[in-house]
């Protein structure tokens, strides 16, 4: 990892928990906001812990990526827990003679980027 793109990292990860820090759920209410601060810090030690030991620049630019759209759509949405995608079982595909196998290739590809990592730790 170049040292530009460790400062980033580092950034990143010291935003996330200044807005952990200054986090204030959408009811308003005490618990309800205790809770979501919590569930940041948690999700963000987690995710950079998993990540700590990746070297590929491609892989860290799509986690970098990844943070940064989770960052976006939590403070847009003031939710932060990652937003669903819902897509149909097997709306993907053709009917003619498509496998089951591509279908859950094109669901991987047709993932958000904020979503990648989400499956892999819940």
């Amino acid at each position: 990892m170049t040292p530009a793109t460790r400062q980033e990292v580092l950034g990143l990860y010291r935003r996330v928990l200044h807005i952990a820090k200054n986090w204030q759920s959408a009811s308003g209410q005490i618990e309800e906001t205790m809770r979501e601060k919590e569930y940041i810090r948690n999700e963000a030690r987690t995710l950079f812990r998993k990540n700590k030991n990746v070297t590929d620049p491609k892989l860290i630019k799509q986690c970098i990526e990844e943070c940064e759209a989770r960052i976006e759509i939590g403070l847009h949405y003031n939710i932060p827990y990652p937003r669903p995608i819902h897509l149909p079982p097997m709306g993907l595909a053709h009917k003619q003679g498509r496998t089951l196998r591509h279908q859950e290739k094109l669901r991987k590809i047709s993932k958000p980027i904020y979503l990648k990592s989400h499956d892999e730790i819940s």
